[in-house]
């Protein structure tokens, strides 16, 4: 064999990383990042193994708390992890569970889980790994057993700490530092999570805590009504309800589970959430597909045989879901996924089965319900007829180029680079604050779109009424990437879309109605990231020849005690106020600006505080105002 010249590539260059090292080395294939989303997956990991425990059926209580000194428990009162000696490995099965990658109970066999949302049996492994410490205590046989860890390597061997007469387990971890960008835990974010599964485990009671000084506070969830109530919970801002109550069911065979909830309510828009043993798959599946399928039938059935529907006619499956509020939730064995992000069930005898069980169930609802299935079918001819309307809109508004053509709209002040990743549009209130933006702006990667006025309300009419707005037009072509079915994000031209608007009411009103459009029309660009929100100062402070630009009353009221001089302020009402230096030193230079980026932390809230402050309830807009307006401290009138 020759000899190898130094510097050559060689067996000495390749790295073997074992077990939890190679986690800590490459978090993101674990946990996706080590940012805020990744830091509260850690505590999902946890609180999965607790909810299998739940599905099992031996767990009824998951506790989840932030402790004072930053670090998170989660304890259940299952059966415990056990504790005795694992046969292969030589150690207690307690430390095999939280060191040994690719073990646990989501393989099948007898002992172990058969259905989980767990995949990979890497979970907790993955927590203890990206933790400064960790600690197990396990209740069971009438002991508490203990283990502690240091960045995933056990301090000492599993040992009898004390006695007790209940069971379960608790884990107590503290994030690392040295892996997360932030270790501060978010309760809402948690929170959001925690009582979506009480949702999908009916009688499992959730508790949270929050014990950090200053932040003190705790929520408990328990449904007994499961994902009924998930239902009732994402209707309550409507105020038109088809049938009062959801129609419900839950089948079994042998194994798998199968549970629907179904209303229907006066919007014309289409909320399906589905869930498989207990994960969200957000682009649906299977079970997805059953419960879409079987509607059309039933609906089409019930139809022609209250002879409101011709022989002939058919309404297609985009008719029948207008207006539809449902929640599919399936457990089964061996669930089968897209991606190792589990956003698609894949399993192809869950869509037989769904679909077996909304025929038969929704099918017999409507027989019994005939004044119920007269009007839903009604309802249904309606909404084909608007969206033929719709379809012939969108056909003419193809053809004039609004959604496929490259002729950009007249007043939008584009930017000569060409390659998106690098290009900005900025959405901009009226054409005054238009004309400085253009001015101030960097003409290689900002582009400028000026509205007139405020947009159309979008959750308040159909498709065809929005493709006759002219601001949106104007919106849809500049970005490029189409809407609804016709959505491509590889086509988007711009990666930042931002809203700028004048820090006031009137402001803030353009702002959410622009993102009610892209919330209901472009939902991958706020899933995705590409949504920003500019944050224009409130206030230029001169004070002894020096300029100082405020961001919010706070920020004048800490320049006001530090002032040692006479202070003069100039409070911006809008952004043409500014000069064209001014607008770009402070809202849209990149070394010095502000941008909040619009997130999508909690689909069904979002889509639930949409349908509130847009839709077509004023009482129960009235009643958020006055519920929340003792949160208000600068009120601009």
């Amino acid at each position: 064999m020759a000899e190898r010249v130094e510097g050559e590539y060689g067996a000495e260059q390749i790295q073997v990383l074992d077990g939890l090292e190679h986690i800590r080395k490459r978090p993101g294939m674990y946990i996706s990042s080590t940012d805020a989303k990744g830091l509260h997956h850690l505590v999902h990991e946890v609180v999965d193994n607790s909810i299998d425990e739940a599905l099992a059926g031996y767990c009824t209580h998951i506790e989840v708390v932030l402790n004072a000194d930053g670090s998170c428990s989660v304890s259940d009162n299952g059966r415990g992890i056990p504790t005795d000696i694992h046969p292969k490995e030589g150690i207690s099965t307690l430390e095999v569970v939280f060191t040994k990658v690719n073990a646990g109970g989501k393989f099948g066999g007898d002992s172990g889980y058969k259905v989980s949302s767990g995949l990979h049996g890497v979970g907790v492994k993955a927590v203890n790994a990206l933790s400064e410490w960790l600690e197990a205590e396990v209740y069971q046989n009438g002991h508490i057993y203990k283990q502690v860890y240091n960045r995933g390597v056990p301090q000492r061997s599993v040992a009898i700490v004390g006695d007790t007469q209940i069971t379960g387990t608790k884990v107590t971890f503290m994030p690392d530092d040295e892996i997360f960008e932030t270790t501060v835990f978010n309760y809402d974010a948690l929170k959001g999570r925690l009582r979506e599964l009480a949702y999908l485990n009916k009688g499992l009671r959730i508790s949270l805590e929050d014990k950090r000084p200053g932040q003190e506070k705790r929520d408990s969830f328990c449904y007994e009504g499961g994902i009924r109530s998930f239902v009732e919970e994402l209707n309550k801002s409507r105020e038109e309800l088809l049938f009062p109550e959801p129609v419900y069911f839950e089948e079994s065979d042998g194994d798998t589970v199968c549970e629907v909830a179904i209303q229907y309510n006066e919007s014309y828009n289409e909320v399906i959430y589905s869930y498989a043993n207990n994960v969200n798959t957000i682009d649906g599946g299977t079970h997805v597909e059953g419960l879409k399928m079987a509607l059309t039938k039933v609906i089409n059935d019930a139809g022609r045989k209250l002879n409101v529907l011709k022989e002939n006619d058919k309404l297609t499956g985009e008719d029948v879901r207008e207006g539809i509020t449902a929640v599919v939730s399936v457990k089964l064995v061996n669930a089968q996924f897209e991606s190792q992000t589990k956003d698609k069930l894949n399993n192809s005898s869950i869509r037989a089965f769904v679909n077996k069980c909304v025929t038969e169930h929704m099918g017999t609802f409507l027989e019994e319900n005939p004044a119920i299935a007269r009007e839903l079918v009604l309802r249904c001819i309606t909404a084909q007829k608007a969206r033929d309307a719709a379809r012939n809109a969108r056909d003419l508004t193809r053809r004039k180029g609004i959604l496929e053509s490259t002729t950009l709209p007249g007043k939008l002040a584009d930017c000569s680079d060409r390659r998106s990743e690098l290009c900005e549009i900025y959405i901009v209130e009226g054409d005054s604050a238009g004309g400085t933006a253009k001015q101030g702006r960097d003409r290689r990667f900002q582009a400028i779109l000026p509205l007139r006025g405020k947009i159309l309300n979008v959750e308040k009419v159909r498709l065809n009424r929005v493709l006759e707005n002219e601001e949106i037009k104007s919106m849809i072509t500049a970005f490029g990437c189409g809407i609804l079915d016709d959505f491509d994000e590889s086509k988007l031209r711009y990666d930042r879309i931002i809203s700028m608007t004048d820090a006031d009411v009137d402001g803030a009103h353009i702002r959410i109605l622009l993102f009610t459009f892209l919330f209901r029309f472009m939902r991958p660009l706020i899933e995705h990231g590409h949504v920003y929100s500019a944050l224009p100062p409130l206030y230029k402070a001169s004070s002894k020849g020096k300029e100082e630009y405020l961001y919010s009353e706070e920020e004048k009221i800490a320049y006001d005690a530090q002032a040692t001089g006479k202070v003069e302020y100039q409070r911006y009402k809008g952004l043409g106020e500014m000069s064209k230096e001014q607008l770009w030193d402070t809202t849209m230079n990149p070394a010095t600006r502000t941008l909040v980026r619009v997130t999508m932390k909690d689909a069904a809230e979002a889509d639930q505080m949409f349908s509130m402050l847009m839709g077509e309830n004023p009482e129960l807009r009235r009643k958020f105002i006055e519920e929340n307006a003792s949160l208000v401290t600068d009120l601009d009138i």
